[in-house]
C-alpha cells in the first residue's frame, strides 16, 4: 500500500515552524528584567486587607509632651495581665462599693476606631492606635498620670472601616515593647524611647492572610523570644525579642491560617508548649523548638475565632467560641514525646460560648459572658454543668470582664461597669456605673495602680477604683 502524503509533510512542517519560533527568540530582546518572586510580592492593597502587604513601610518617631511618673509600679504588660489569666496582681487596695456616678474619671482621650486596649508597666500606658488622618498604625506610649502622650511610633498604612480597626494589645518587658497591627505588621520599640528596635510584615515574610476583621491576635513574649501564631509557610514562628531573628519556625502541612485568636503558654508533664487556635484546628507546639506536640481539627470555629484557650489543670484545656461554636474540655495524655488529645465534653452554645472574650479560671471554676441573645455572665464547674448565672435582668454582651482582689469587674457593650463578687455560690452586685457613653465597649480592661483603663470604639478612659 503506497504510503499517504501527509505522513512525509507533516513531520517537515513542524520542525519548520519550530526553527521560526526558536529564531524569533533567539533574535527577539526581551521586553523587561526577570524579577525573582518573592511570598506576598503579587498580593495588593485590599479594601479589607484580607491580603493586603505594604511594599515599604517607613517609620516614624514623635516625641509627646509627657513625661513618664516615676510614683507607679503596677503591672499589667500584656493580654490578660501579668500571668496572662485575667486575674490582677494588684497590691493597691481596691473599693468594694462607688460613690453616685461611679469611680472618678481621671483621664479621657480619643482614640482610633476599634478594639484595641492597653498594656501598663512603670507607669507608662502602651496602645497600637489608627491614626487615620495619617493614614498611619500608632503605637503610643502615654502617660499613666495624666493620657497625655509621652512618644509614638507611626508607619503609613492604609487601613479602611471594617468594624473598627486595630485590635490588639501590646506586649511590654522593661526594655522593649511590640505591637501588631491591623495588617500583620509587628514593630518592637525600645519601651522608654520609642526608638526601633525591628519590624516584620508577615504577609510578605510568611505569606499570612491577615485574619477578616484584620489582626486581633496579641503578640506573645515569653523570656527573650516573641511568639507569632501566623499560618501561611508556618503555623507557629518564634523570634528574638532583641532583634526580630527567626528562632524557629513550626511546620504548617495542613495550611491553617491565622485567626483572631492568641497564643497561651503551657506546661504539662514538664514540657513546655504554644496551644493556638487556628482557622481549622487547634495545636500545641514545643517551646523549645516549634516541633508540633498535638494538633486536632476537633475544634473550629467557623466565623471568628477570638477567645483564647484556657488551661485548667490536670493536662485540661478549655476551648469556646461564638457564632454556635459553643465551648468543648479536651485532655491531653502523654504518648512518647509527644500527646494524644482526647475530648471530654462539648457544650452548645446555649449553655456556654464566648463569642469575644476569653474566660476566666478562678477558683477551680470558670467564669464568663454567654453569648447573645443571652448574654448573661455565668460560673461553670469543670465538668461543665452551668453553677449559677447572674440573671436575665444582668446581661453584658460582649464586653470584657477580669477578677481583682475577689471581685469581677464587667463591662458591657454601652459602657457599663458592674462590680460584682467573684464567688462560686451565687450572682451579688456591688456597685454598678456608667464610665463611657460610646458603643462596642469590646477592649479587654487593664488595671494596674489602682486605675482601670477602659474603652469603646473611639474613647479610651482611665478610672479611680481605689480604695483611698
Amino acid at each position: 500500500m503506497k504510503e499517504p502524503l501527509w505522513t512525509k509533510v507533516l513531520p517537515a512542517g513542524l520542525a519548520g515552524v519550530g526553527l521560526c519560533i526558536l529564531a524569533f527568540w533567539w533574535l527577539s530582546k526581551p521586553s523587561s528584567q526577570l524579577v525573582e518572586r518573592r511570598p506576598g510580592a503579587d498580593l495588593t492593597d485590599g479594601e479589607t486587607g484580607t491580603n493586603a502587604a505594604s511594599a515599604k513601610w517607613e517609620g516614624k518617631l514623635v516625641k509627646g509632651p509627657a513625661v513618664a511618673p516615676t510614683n507607679f509600679t503596677g503591672l499589667w504588660p500584656w493580654f490578660r495581665g501579668p500571668e496572662r489569666s485575667a486575674i490582677s496582681t494588684e497590691t493597691t487596695p481596691l473599693a468594694r462599693s462607688w460613690p453616685e456616678g461611679g469611680p472618678k474619671v481621671l483621664w479621657k482621650i480619643d482614640v482610633g476606631e476599634g478594639y484595641a486596649a492597653t498594656a501598663i508597666r512603670q507607669g507608662r500606658v502602651y496602645l497600637i492606635d489608627y491614626d487615620q488622618p495619617a493614614k498611619a498604625d500608632a503605637l503610643r506610649c502615654l502617660s499613666l498620670a495624666d493620657g497625655r502622650e509621652i512618644w509614638r511610633y507611626t508607619y503609613a498604612v492604609k487601613v479602611k472601616r471594617f468594624h473598627g480597626m486595630s485590635r490588639t494589645i501590646p506586649a511590654v518587658t522593661d526594655q522593649y515593647v511590640v505591637s501588631l497591627g491591623p495588617k500583620c505588621h509587628v514593630v518592637c520599640c525600645d519601651a522608654l524611647t520609642g526608638e526601633l528596635q525591628w519590624k516584620m510584615d508577615l504577609v510578605r515574610e510568611f505569606n499570612v492572610t491577615v485574619p477578616e476583621w484584620y489582626a486581633g491576635q496579641c503578640p506573645l513574649v515569653d523570656g527573650d523570644r516573641v511568639i507569632l501564631g501566623t499560618g501561611g509557610d508556618a503555623l507557629v514562628i518564634a523570634v528574638e525579642l532583641a532583634t526580630g531573628n527567626v528562632v524557629w519556625k513550626s511546620r504548617n502541612p495542613h495550611k491553617w491560617e491565622m485567626t483572631h485568636s492568641s497564643l497561651m503558654p503551657v506546661e504539662i508533664n514538664q514540657t513546655r508548649m504554644y496551644v493556638y487556635c487556628a482557622s481549622r484546628g487547634v495545636a500545641g507546639v514545643a517551646a523549645q523548638d516549634g516541633a508540633v506536640l498535638w494538633e486536632t481539627p476537633d475544634w473550629v470555629v467557623k466565623m471568628a475565632n477570638i477567645a483564647a484557650p484556657l488551661y485548667v489543670g490536670d493536662r485540661r484545656l478549655f476551648l469556646s467560641g461564638g457564632y454556635d461554636a459553643g465551648s468543648m474540655m479536651i485532655q491531653l495524655q502523654p504518648d512518647g514525646d509527644k500527646f494524644k488529645v482526647k475530648p471530654l465534653f462539648r457544650l452548645r452554645a446555649k449553655v456556654f460560648g464566648s463569642e469575644q472574650q476569653t474566660p476566666i479560671f478562678y477558683e477551680n471554676h470558670i467564669f464568663g459572658v454567654r453569648p447573645k441573645p443571652d448574654e448573661q455572665l455565668v460560673c461553670l464547674n469543670l465538668d461543665g454543668k452551668i453553677v449559677w448565672s447572674s440573671g436575665a435582668a444582668n446581661k453584658f454582651g460582649a464586653g470584657p470582664y477580669m477578677i481583682a482582689q475577689g471581685m469581677l469587674f464587667v463591662l458591657n457593650n454601652d459602657g457599663v461597669l458592674t462590680l460584682a463578687e467573684a464567688s462560686t455560690t451565687g450572682f451579688k452586685k456591688l456597685a454598678q456605673a456608667r464610665v463611657l457613653q460610646g458603643h462596642e465597649s469590646w477592649g479587654p480592661m487593664a488595671l494596674a495602680d489602682g486605675r482601670l483603663i477602659v474603652r469603646d470604639m473611639t474613647q479610651m478612659a482611665c478610672l479611680d477604683v481605689s480604695a483611698q
